[in-house]
């Protein structure tokens, strides 16, 4: 399964961006899948996951109320809709898809991994 990532840029603080990841050669619609990001000198974080039909999400604490990830299972495809951006949200933007159908937020649990988006929010 190759993931492609897309919908970076460049923002200012209090915009709004939503990702898109979309599978090519194979779906990843029976997959979980979840937004990872790694900003700039620290380690790459999870920053929401979802099990496969979306009826299952997960967020880390920083981004609680502001994003939101969903999934298209016809299509296989996620999304990350974030809104009320801050300048702290500014990093590389990955999207992954594990093996399994429920969500997991450990990092060594996905198998697929998109190429990686940037966003940058401007202050």
């Amino acid at each position: 399964v190759q993931l492609q990532a897309f919908g970076g840029g460049l923002v200012q603080a209090g915009g709004s961006l939503i990702l898109s990841c979309a599978a090519a050669r194979r779906t990843t619609s029976n997959n979980a899948m979840g937004w990872f990001r790694q900003a700039p000198g620290k380690e790459r974080e999870i920053v929401a996951a979802i099990n496969w039909n979306g009826g299952r999400t997960y967020y880390t604490e920083s981004v609680k109320g502001r994003f939101t990830i969903s999934k298209d299972v016809a299509k296989g495809t996620a999304y990350l809709q974030m809104n009320s951006l801050k300048p702290e949200d500014t990093a590389v933007y990955y999207c992954a898809a594990a093996l399994g159908s429920n969500y997991v937020t450990e990092e060594s649990r996905y198998r697929y991994w998109g190429q990686g988006t940037l966003v940058t929010v401007s202050s």
